[in-house]
């Protein structure tokens, strides 16, 4: 009989060679890491302890030889990541292409399980296809029996991780099938833009079911998914992926009974930006760069933005006032004058989610023109994913923080102010049921068609309504807490952040979400 020790490092070391080496050199040959390498690309060095090394299937071997081992083909194990403990995980390509044998399926499934009993963030490392026509077993394996009726669902843990821990996946290569779904189901995705693709079913599934021929990078690439929604960041490769998960992770809590981490500050908290003063023209028709107005106000080199190309006008991401991590919402002007459309909205609202869940404060910083119209917004259910922004934040409970920087228009207007917001306005704000120009098209259509110069009479009914929304009779009659100089907006927030940050510890644990629309 084989010594015992003996074959616990034999298997080992049969773990660790994965695919063997012919499967790891086309893996590196297609400019992709190994799932072990991803595992110590992403975790502080040597912090790495594998749960079930030796998992996998064994066969007897030929006239004594030692049983042949195939070692699951999901890696997965505790880590850390900034100093701080996480569970990481991810499918072995190099084994059946990661389409799950049966102690891979086992190890995948355990990775929530573990986040949620140990109360840690998770990462997951994707590459992989789902389920295979073989089953588990492979094509010439026994094939498993079906799970019994009293099976705990295989998702529970996963919708319990979300409501727990921070959740964060990469696609580092084809994710198809279940890796999909477990990818997506995360509060923070990326992908690497030139070997990455998510798919849920690959191109020859899709030939065969619709008879249509396409590529894997046609039909889920990154230019697909950095618009979908499906992917929050496209990042240019794995090492990008890596130091993107880990960014995010540094603003978060370990889990929704503690507190987000509190980062050392040199900034001056009552720094006053000179930019702030002018960045917002005075022709109400030009643009200006939100991006350089948020960051002129939080803690400089703090902003880590999420989603940028999908739901465009809607800015969203994460940041640090005074130290303070912050979730910071924002209209980018630029892109259809920032009006909420459909995308943007349930991006919104999952962000908005996402802050409730980890007891972040929001700053929102206000552009808001009012829902996108036309045909192709009324298609998309504009009015229903906008209802659902709009009672996201109607009833959220974290400190709100509300920056009128221009336009505040409309029933969209409603998703930026929760109850009891703190509400600054600057001298650019003006709010109202429809921005000037199309309220004044509405209401005096038949006055402006009756004038010896059309144009010129809606030329000046827009000027005067244009005059009557000055930000200060809104101060006069405290519809805002302040009407202020842009200079002073961050010590104005800095004091604000001071007051509000110890309210969280009476919102820590799990949040409960009523019905969206």
């Amino acid at each position: 009989m084989t010594d015992p020790i003996d074959e616990i490092a034999r298997r080992r070391e049969a773990a660790k060679a994965q695919g063997g080496e012919a499967a790891v050199a086309r893996q590196h040959s297609r400019g992709r890491l190994t799932i072990r390498q991803r595992v110590d690309g992403i975790l502080d060095p040597g912090s790495f302890r594998e749960i079930g090394p030796i998992a996998g299937t064994s066969e007897p071997g030929d006239n004594g030889s030692p049983e042949k081992f195939t070692p699951a083909n999901f890696v997965l194990g505790f880590g850390r990541i900034n100093d701080r403990p996480c569970i990481v995980g991810g499918e072995d390509f190099t084994i059946n292409a990661g389409s799950p044998n049966l102690g891979g399926l086992r190890k995948s499934i355990y990775t929530e399980e573990l986040a949620c009993q140990y109360r840690i963030p998770l990462v997951r490392l994707h590459e992989g296809a789902g389920g295979s026509v073989t089953g588990s077993a492979g094509k010439s394996g026994r094939p498993s029996p079906p799970e019994p009726v009293f099976s705990p669902h295989r998702f529970a843990s996963v919708g319990r991780a979300l409501a727990s821990v921070p959740v964060a996946c990469a696609a580092l290569g084809a994710v198809a099938g279940l890796p999909a779904v477990r990818l997506v189901s995360s509060h923070y995705s990326v992908m690497t833009r030139h070997t990455a693709q998510v798919l849920v079913g690959g191109p020859a599934l899709v030939e065969r079911a619709l008879g249509r021929s396409i590529t894997k990078d046609e039909l889920g690439g990154a230019a697909i998914h950095e618009r979908s929604g499906v992917i929050d960041d496209v990042v240019e490769d794995e090492a990008a992926a890596f130091a993107a998960i880990r960014t995010f992770l540094s603003y978060l809590p370990q889990n929704v009974w503690e507190l987000p981490p509190i980062a050392a500050c040199a900034d001056d908290r009552n720094r006053a930006d000179p930019r702030l003063l002018t960045i917002v023209p005075d022709n109400r028709r030009q643009v200006f760069d939100m991006r350089e107005l948020v960051r002129g106000v939080i803690d400089t080199g703090s902003f880590f933005e999420i989603g940028r190309r999908h739901g465009s006008g809607q800015i969203t991401g994460l940041g640090r006032l005074a130290g303070y991590p912050v979730g910071i919402l924002a209209n980018d002007c630029r892109q259809l004058a920032g009006s909420m459309t459909a995308a943007s909205a349930r991006k919104m609202r999952r962000f908005v989610e996402f802050c409730e869940i980890f007891h972040l404060p929001v700053l929102n910083f206000v552009d808001e023109p009012g829902f996108m119209i036309g045909l192709d917004a009324e298609k998309e259910g504009t009015v229903r994913a906008g209802a659902a922004a709009v009672l996201a934040v109607a009833l959220a409970t974290v400190p709100w923080a509300s920056i009128m920087v221009r336009k505040s228009m409309g029933l969209a207007a409603a998703a930026h102010y929760s109850e009891g917001a703190y509400i600054l306005a600057w001298p650019s704000a003006e709010s109202g049921a429809l921005p000037v120009e199309g309220g004044v098209a509405i209401a005096f259509r038949d006055e402006i068609a009756a004038a010896a110069d059309p144009a010129a009479r809606r030329a000046a009914l827009e000027a005067e309504f244009s005059a009557r929304r000055s930000p200060f009779p809104r101060a006069e009659a405290l519809a805002v807490h302040d009407l202020i100089d842009p200079r002073e907006t961050r010590g104005r927030l800095c004091d604000w952040i001071d007051l509000s940050w110890p309210l969280l510890t009476h919102l820590l644990g799990p949040t409960r979400f009523s019905y969206r629309p």
